[in-house]
């Protein structure tokens, strides 16, 4: 970093040097003791109150500064907002820190982190601001931040120099979330997420566990694995795609519900809905079916928009989606005739194909007959679909690991939640018939070996823990960062990913 640096870095380095010369300590190991945080200060603080303010400790990054004659204005942030600091040269105390105003002034720079001392007060023009009357600086930063400036046309505010390039705000996440109150803002709501599903589960007695990223066999979804080799045990391993299988492991052992948040791992292209590293809680309860678990799953996610929101409507692109219970339900092969007009069910792959190519989809890439239905309902559906709405009826060739629909064996006890255009849940009601359960993975290993990639393996363990038995089961997985784009408003599932993957630069 200090072979190649700016001038602004070369001026901060100089800096750095003579506050350590008047012995000063930049980055000092002992703790700085705060009382208070932005946000309590500017939602409680009142002039009836003013006592329980004159003593306050609180540390953050300064953000701008403000030289006025004898007075110095800046403005702090911490994790939870910004506050206005007032430092008057003739009331800054030199105390162990050893910081006078004309330090503060002269050696002191926007970006650096600094612990103050004070009492709270408002200013004349009516801003709720600390008085500094000691300063502590914590962290000396090398690097100048890029300068955002705010300012009023035509009575619309306009902001300069902001910190926008969608690329560098992926790479560098920590400029994007110092420079960018709402991205931080969506971070807390993608956390809330997790804080309300738990919440939801954990009053309902589910067990919250965890399950082997490293796997010798992947599966539990279609999908191509990423590969990796274990040394010490002289074996191939894979990132999951999937944590399904040893959930129902946890199911056939005796628990009657269980679910975890995973990270899997799927080796796909990427695009704004798709990241190669991504979350899902996977829930599996015994004893139940799909259809209770779409009344769950309404509730669940009602619940979450409530948490978040206070509202069961909330804003997406242009649309007003609402989450508020009950949702449509519409089956597969009727939503795919309700938009092209024609009905696929009993087609052969040939037809289909033709079917295909008259709604401008290629079929020569797609190996099987699901996979062309599943591209003509992603193309000429699921897009159009935006409030949320359970996707029923699914064959059972799409579904390797769902119990087939008692009535009609063709079909699946299954269902999608598609919502803004995209699938956010996935559900079924488990096979727990090892004979059956054997048979589709044979044909899903025979798919693997004519090429296709996201077929699954034929994973013998779970087969020989399915043989002793496994109650009746549903099990759902619900994609946490697609429904963070929804509740956070999001373009892309990299704007809710703290570090999404990115080509080497």
């Amino acid at each position: 970093m200090l072979n190649n640096i700016s001038e602004q870095e070369g001026v901060r380095i100089n800096k750095k040097k003579k506050l350590e010369e008047l012995g000063i300590d930049i980055y000092p190991s002992n703790t700085f003791n705060i009382n208070s945080v932005t946000i309590n200060i500017l939602k409680n603080f009142k002039f009836f109150n003013i006592k329980s303010y004159n003593n306050i400790s609180i540390a953050g990054r300064l953000i701008n500064k403000r030289v006025m004659g004898s007075s110095l204005f800046c403005n702090l942030q911490d994790s939870f907002g910004k506050i206005q600091l007032y430092v008057n040269k003739k009331r800054l105390i030199d105390s162990e820190s050893k910081i006078s105003y004309k330090i503060f002034t002269k050696l002191i720079d926007i970006g650096d982190i600094v612990g103050v001392k004070g009492f709270v007060f408002i200013t004349q023009s009516k801003e709720i601001s600390i008085y500094v009357k000691k300063i502590n600086i914590l962290s000396k930063s090398l690097k100048p931040l890029p300068m955002i400036k705010e300012f009023f046309f035509n009575n619309k505010k306009k902001i300069y120099g902001s910190f926008s390039n969608i690329e560098d705000r992926y790479r560098q996440r920590y400029l994007d979330l110092i420079l960018n109150n709402n991205v931080r803002d969506k971070f807390l709501k993608r956390s809330k997420i997790f804080i309300s599903i738990r919440d939801y589960l954990n009053k309902k007695n589910y067990l919250e566990v965890e399950t082997p990223i490293l796997q010798n066999i992947y599966g539990g979804a279609s999908a191509r694995p990423f590969k990796t080799y274990h040394n010490a045990l002289n074996i191939p391993l894979y990132l999951r795609i999937s944590n399904e299988l040893y959930l129902k492991r946890l199911i056939i052992g005796g628990y009657h519900g269980v679910y975890e948040f995973a990270k899997d791992f799927r080796n796909e292209g990427m695009s704004r809905f798709h990241n190669p590293e991504f979350t899902q809680l996977e829930w599996y309860v015994a004893y139940k079916d799909y259809l209770w678990m779409m009344n769950k799953v309404e509730e669940m996610l009602e619940k979450i928009c409530l948490d978040l929101h206070g509202t069961t409507k909330i804003i997406v692109g242009n649309n007003i989606i609402n989450f508020q219970r009950p949702w449509a339900r519409i089956s597969l092969f009727d939503a795919i005739k309700n938009n092209i007009n024609v009905d696929i069910e009993n087609m052969s792959k040939d037809e289909l194909c033709e079917v295909a190519k008259k709604n401008n989809i290629n079929p020569n890439k797609l190996t099987n007959k699901n996979k062309i239905i599943d591209e003509i309902f992603g193309e000429k559906c699921e897009k159009k679909i935006i409030q949320p709405t359970f996707i029923t009826g699914y064959p059972v060739e799409m579904s390797p690991l769902a119990k087939r629909y008692i009535g009609n064996l063709n079909f699946v006890e299954r269902f999608e939640v598609i919502c803004n255009g995209k699938e956010i849940c996935n559900a079924f009601s488990e096979l727990n018939d090892p004979v059956d359960q054997k048979k589709r993975f044979q044909e899903q290993f025979n798919l693997l070996k004519k090429g296709d990639s996201e077929a699954m393996m034929l994973d013998k363990d779970f087969l020989k823990s399915l043989s002793y038995g496994m109650p009746p089961t549903v099990g759902i997985g619900i994609g946490i960062d697609r429904l963070s784009m929804i509740m956070t408003n999001s373009k892309s599932i990299q704007d809710v990913i703290f570090f999404p993957q990115m080509k080497t630069k």
